[in-house]
């Protein structure tokens, strides 16, 4: 029987990539989000699923430590703990998962898998201290866009989404990433591209857009269309991408938000839906918010846009979704294992 008359403290463990991150929660109010890079990946252009679920193993004890310590709370009053189960890299999630399983045998709490995707649209329902904001009302629609996904999403509830939309081949992020990789841009590049752009004329040069029906997105096209285009005009100019960084990744961050904002009016214009949100490692692009806010002043939407921090992997929201779930008596039972696939449902 859940006492809903006691706070409600949840330890969530994010571990889906290559973060490591540990938060505590009090109800929705967070007391500490900490978070571990790794930087190793950096010279091999991308994470390396290996070296990544060895630092996790590295970085787990220590951050699930300092997580504690900086909340104020004790170990013994932590009611349950949150657990990314996927979708995301088997050895990565394997050190998460094995983690919050022994740490919840050994307090005998209950254990509460999350969905890592559910995660990223529940973070704009994290509180915190001092800090007013205003929490969306339901339904709204998400767009959910980070390294591996695209979505659109219809939030009726915190635990009821409905993905409406979503990517057929490569995600938004991905296409940023790859394509900075093309013209020698470090990992990551998305937010290189972001800086960069801001120096360049967005209409500077034109790549292939898809022409897909309903609200589904593609970046496979765009992404080939980018890679001849470079290909062309370095054999032209082999100076071409040192000579037009700045415009290139304006022009290639300007259609990459254009394929976005094109489905997103469109989804708001089927469902009637004016509350629209953002989440994901996507939804830090300066453009990309700037184009949702002038978006929402053209279209009178209520726009929901969550703080930096809440955008890339954290713990802050598998550690939310956890108590909603925790509200629901939903626990997983230490026979979980975590998948490296699945929909949001």
């Amino acid at each position: 029987m859940i006492d809903n008359n006691r706070d409600i403290i949840i330890l969530g463990i994010e571990s889906s990539c290559d973060d490591t991150s540990a938060a505590i929660i009090r109800n929705n109010l967070i007391l500490s989000n900490e978070v571990a890079g790794q930087a190793v990946h950096i010279a091999y252009g991308g994470v390396v699923p290996e070296l990544a679920s060895r630092a996790h193993q590295q970085n787990i004890i220590p951050v699930v430590d300092l997580a504690i310590k900086k909340s104020g709370i004790s170990m013994d009053e932590i009611t349950a703990v949150a657990f990314t189960r996927g979708p995301g890299l088997l050895g990565s999630l394997l050190v998460g998962t094995s983690f919050a399983k022994g740490f919840a045998l050994a307090r005998k709490i209950p254990l509460i898998e999350v969905n890592h995707l559910q995660g990223h649209v529940l973070a704009h329902f994290v509180k915190e201290k001092s800090v007013e904001k205003k929490l969306p009302g339901f339904p709204f629609l998400c767009l959910l866009v980070s390294g591996g996904n695209s979505q659109i999403i219809i939030v009726r509830d915190h635990l009821d989404m409905e993905v409406i939309g979503q990517t057929i081949d490569d995600a938004a992020g991905e296409a940023f990433d790859k394509c900075a990789k093309v013209i020698g841009l470090p990992y990551p590049g998305g937010p290189m591209i972001d800086k960069l752009a801001k120096e360049g004329d967005p209409k500077a040069f034109k790549f292939a857009k898809p022409k897909l029906p309903g609200l589904d997105y593609s970046f496979s096209g765009l992404k080939t269309s980018f890679l001849y285009f470079i290909r062309d005009r370095m054999a032209e100019n082999p100076n071409f991408i040192e000579e037009n960084k700045a415009d290139i990744c304006a022009s290639l961050q300007y259609t990459i938000i254009e394929v976005l904002m094109t489905k997103v009016k469109q989804a708001a214009k089927e469902t009637g839906i004016r509350t629209i949100a953002v989440a994901g490692g996507v939804s830090a692009n300066s453009g990309l918010r700037q184009a949702l806010l002038d978006a929402a002043v053209k279209y009178n939407w209520e726009m929901h846009i969550p703080a930096f921090k809440f955008t890339t992997d954290n713990a802050a929201m598998i550690s939310i979704t956890g108590y909603y779930k925790y509200l629901k008596g939903e626990f997983a039972s230490q026979d979980a294992v975590p998948y490296s696939r699945v929909s949001l449902k």
